[in-house]
């Protein structure tokens, strides 16, 4: 860590009295037992390190409560390398790391390249990092001090910013300093250091000047360094009384760091050219590694005198680390050198690198040394790319490719590195980044393979960028110039362009799914057994082309199949897997497949994809009339969303409330969600939304707000994957809203969709939804098959409205004993499952019958959070405290915490109590 030399006590702490008693609370706080995060924010020069130092200090000066300290610090020139800054942090913990789950264990070894294997999940790193930093504080608390953060390596940086929002009740401190947290540190607590008081300023730069200052010129330095101690302390030095007396002799408007800089570079003129250029080693090697600077120096002719002069030593201390006084003093050093200086430095120490330690490190050193294009410097850096990449180091291993992309002159093999820098960008989740890249191949003579490439990524780009109806065009493009490539990536390419039609929900987006449609069918076959997805595909082209009646039976044997797709599939496409069960009605295929994808990207580490699969075990549950599961399943998906930072809709939410019948919370939801698809051009949002509004005023008894918002979400257009289960809604709806005409409509294009299937869930729908236009006894042999076949579906809730419907049909029909038998078993069921308003239609039918029902009476809500809710139920189910800290991102002693607090609340002192506690108690509506 650079900094002050000798500033915990004294002139580099005056006035900084409140900073320092924050800095006690940090140390008081984890201590104490508890978590505690800050960064400290301030230009150049403000005094953060000072205040770093006095921090470091205040944790060692009581030997009772002694504390495990670990540093880590930024550096400009090391920030392209991955989990550099991370590695310097956790390096003397690393004897704990037998003590962390295994693929955590085996994540940290990879990316700290202790160990190889596939490169981790970068969130997998930080919930190692997280479990590290656990268990040392269980032996004692652990405070982490981070240095110009603003300059940490991309990895670190996240990593860091994980952990820090996943810490809660472990004994850890993390305090940062930086000029500009940036966006990773955006949501850590902050304290603004800012410029000291006008007398403190005075009483510091007394002690500069050794001679009397005129007031007024005083008045004016005080004024140009607002207060800034760096500022107040350099900024005279070197110059004579009547120098000062014009001030400092500098533009006004010149940043005050760069003045800084500039009396630093004023200080070297008087050094020795062996001692600037000395300086000037230090400075373009950022590892601090006294014999690697001496090797480079030997290679330059610089001897050990170098070292020895007053100014130089006052600059740069050369210990078991080699530190600047200050990291200005760095960027000041390597800022006044010409461009070949540099280039022969940094051609020093990449010879003084050892090729075989640390490859990375030798060949950016040798593309700094390089002037113009070099192939043999160009393939170092594409070697290095791959280990970065190999590690996870997303970021490191685009920088590394963009390296590489300048120092190559021929033209063919630009391109190619550029594709290749594009796709590494993209990555590592810079989309602007990767354009650009992309556009600098525009002029460029491409192959068709290359162009396909480009048209591919482009098209990912606007997928992931959420650009609706951007990405269909692109990604079909792209399949058609991959098929004499790679015909399984044009295969994949071709159902992502199919995938996202549907989710743009656009009349723009038919014609060209129908383009798809007819690119798949002209695919030649491959030899053997269709692969699954080969048939997903060829169902989903069936689909679109023919309808149900032609997709029924290829998209049911790809529901089969799909169960058991392997990981690398699952990892690369699917998400669009369970497709095919839902378009079929196939909802066991659809809840199994959901719940083994969940489980195997968890396996996989692959846990930035792992809420986009939680979601999709959000279709079937709520649908099977779980809404406790469905409760902790939203609980879940929200806690990994926070912990990796990425937000997803709640359409699981939506549904939820929506089957629940609770309007003041559904209601919010499904305007949140059109106005969602307004600004994402995301029509699957239209879709959920008016579907949750369709089941919302059918259990109110609505029915004229239900058809409208039935009507607006049946479209086959606009959603071919599920579009017919808003038909029932609509049915339902116009039946009661006496518009048989509108219902007869819908009831025919459900059976087109239902009948093809053939499965009891399709048929019970389809027969439930055929009553309602039937007359005496055909309604009643409708409802009755309807209740058969649902009978022996997972899907609770269609059946409890299955004998609603019948109960109000036989009432109707003044057939009272027969409803009342019906309307009890659609009361009770209804009511258990907590659908509230179907309930309450249901209690309002039986009063007909001349039964006095009371409203359903809801179990005991808990006071539990949604998280302690979601902690109890996987205690109860028998995990450990480390397996729940794994599977939500936490710590075990945050899980551990999490239970104290739900034994309290529900009055219990064990686990083994919690199965009867939480047995009969009903979930509040998460948030």
């Amino acid at each position: 860590m650079e900094g002050f030399t000798g500033s915990v006590s004294g002139r580099g702490l005056l006035g900084r009295n409140r900073e320092c008693g924050l800095l006690d609370d940090v140390v008081s706080t984890i201590r104490g037992g508890e978590s505690r995060s800050l960064v400290l924010r301030g230009e150049a020069g403000i005094g953060k390190t000072a205040l770093l130092q006095y921090l470091l200090a205040s944790a060692s000066a009581s030997a009772s409560s002694e504390l495990t300290v670990v540093q880590a610090a930024g550096v400009e020139s090391e920030m392209e390398l991955a989990y550099a800054s991370l590695h310097q942090l956790c390096a003397p913990l690393l004897q704990r790391l037998d003590k962390i789950p295994a693929p955590q264990r085996d994540a940290l070894g990879i990316v700290f390249g202790l160990s190889e294997g596939p490169p981790p999940d970068r969130f997998l790193v930080g919930l190692a990092v997280l479990s590290l930093l656990s268990e040392a504080a269980e032996q004692r608390p652990v405070l982490c001090v981070i240095d110009d953060a603003q300059w940490l390596d991309q990895a670190s940086a996240q990593t860091l910013a994980f952990v820090t929002r996943r810490l809660l009740a472990e004994q850890v401190g993390i305090v940062f300093a930086a000029r500009d947290p940036g966006e990773h540190l955006r949501n850590v607590p902050a304290l603004e250091v800012t410029g000291l008081s006008s007398d403190d300023a005075r009483i510091l730069l007394r002690s500069a000047v050794r001679f009397v200052l005129d007031e007024r010129v005083r008045e004016r330095i005080l004024a140009e360094t607002r207060g800034n101690p760096l500022a107040l302390l350099e900024l005279p030095q070197g110059l004579t009384s009547t120098q000062l007396a014009g001030g400092f002799g500098l533009v006004e408007a010149q940043a005050l760091t760069g003045r800084i800089e500039e009396a630093f570079v004023r200080r070297l003129d008087s050094l020795t050219e062996d001692s600037r250029r000395l300086l000037l080693v230090a400075a373009a090697e950022p590892m601090g590694d006294p014999l690697l600077l001496w090797r480079a120096a030997r290679r330059l002719g610089i001897g050990p005198s170098a070292a020895g002069g007053g100014e130089t030593q006052r600059l740069l201390a050369i210990g078991e680390q080699v530190t600047f006084r200050h990291p200005l003093v760095r960027s000041a050093v390597y800022g006044a050198a010409t461009a070949g200086e540099r280039r022969a430095v940094h051609l020093a120490l990449a010879e003084a690198t050892d090729r075989e330690i640390d490859p990375d490190r030798r060949a950016w050193h040798l593309a700094a040394a390089t002037a113009g294009p070099d192939e043999e410097v160009a393939l170092e850096l594409e070697r290095s790319a791959g280990r970065a990449q190999a590690r996870g180091g997303l970021a490191a291993n685009a920088a590394f490719l963009r390296r590489a992309l300048a120092l190559t002159g021929e033209q063919d093999q630009r391109a190619d590195r550029a594709i290749a820098a594009a796709e590494a960008t993209f990555q590592a989740g810079d989309f602007d980044g990767a354009l650009g890249l992309l556009a600098s191949t525009e002029t460029a003579d491409l192959d068709e393979f290359q162009s396909a490439r480009g048209d591919l990524l482009r098209g990912h780009i606007a997928f992931a960028s959420g650009l609706g109806s951007a990405a269909p065009p692109l990604l079909l493009k792209a399949a058609r110039r991959l098929e004499p490539y790679d015909l399984d990536l044009a295969r994949e390419t071709y159902l992502m362009a199919w995938g996202s039609t549907g989710m743009a929900g656009e009349v723009s987006g038919v014609d060209l799914r129908l383009e798809v449609c007819r690119a798949v069918q002209a695919l030649p076959p491959s030899h053997g057994e269709p692969r699954p997805l080969e048939l997903l595909l060829d169902g989903l082209a069936l689909l679109s082309t023919g309808g149900h009646a032609a997709a029924a039976t290829t998209l049911q044997h790809a529901a089969q199949v799909l169960t058991g797709l392997p990981v690398g599939d699952v990892l690369r496409w699917g998400w669009m897997a369970t497709t095919a069960s839902t378009i079929v009605f196939d909802f066991e295929c659809l809840h199994a497949i959901s719940i083994r994808q969940v489980e195997l990207v968890r396996d996989s580490g692959a846990l930035a994809q792992l809420p986009l699969y939680l979601s999709q075990q959000g279709i079937a549950l709520p649908l099977m009339g779980d809404f406790a599961g469905t409760a902790a399943l939203i609980s879940e998906v929200d806690s990994v969303a926070a912990a990796i930072g990425s937000p997803i809709a709640p359409y699981t939410l939506l549904r939820l409330t929506a089957l629940q019948g609770r309007e003041t919370v559904a209601a919010p939801l499904i305007a949140g969600a059109l106005e969602l698809a307004v600004v994402s051009g995301q029509g699957m949002a239209t879709v959920w939304a008016n579907w949750a509004a369709a089941v919302l005023f059918n259990g109110l008894a609505r029915y004229e707000e239900a058809a409208a918002a039935a009507l607006q979400a049946a479209s086959e257009v606009l959603n071919p994957v599920t579009f017919m289960w808003v038909l029932p809604e609509l049915v339902e709806a116009a039946a009661r809203g006496r518009d048989a005409g509108l219902a007869r409509d819908a009831l025919d294009r459900l059976a087109k969709t239902t009948r093809p299937c053939g499965t009891d869930a399709a048929l019970g729908i389809e027969a439930r939804s055929r009553a309602l236009l039937s007359d005496g006894e055909g309604a009643a042999a409708h409802y009755r098959e309807a209740i058969d076949r649902l009978g022996r579906t997972p899907l609770r809730p269609d059946l409890a409205r299955a004998h609603l419907l019948y109960g109000e049909w036989l009432r109707h029909a003044d057939r009272q004993a027969e409803a009342r038998q019906q309307l009890r078993t659609a009361h009770e069921m209804l009511g258990t499952m907590g659908m509230e308003a179907f309930a309450e239609r249901a209690r309002t039918e039986l009063q007909a019958t001349g039964e006095k029902v009371r409203k359903w009476a809801v179990e005991a809500r808990d006071d539990l959070t949604a998280q302690e809710r979601q902690i109890a139920a996987l205690a109860r189910d028998g995990m450990s405290n480390p397996e729940i800290g794994a599977r939500l991102f936490v710590s075990p002693r945050t899980v551990e915490w999490h239970l104290r607090n739900v034994f309290n609340k529900l009055g219990i002192r064990s686990r083994r109590q919690l199965p009867n506690a939480m047995a009969h108690r009903q979930p509040t509506a998460p948030a």
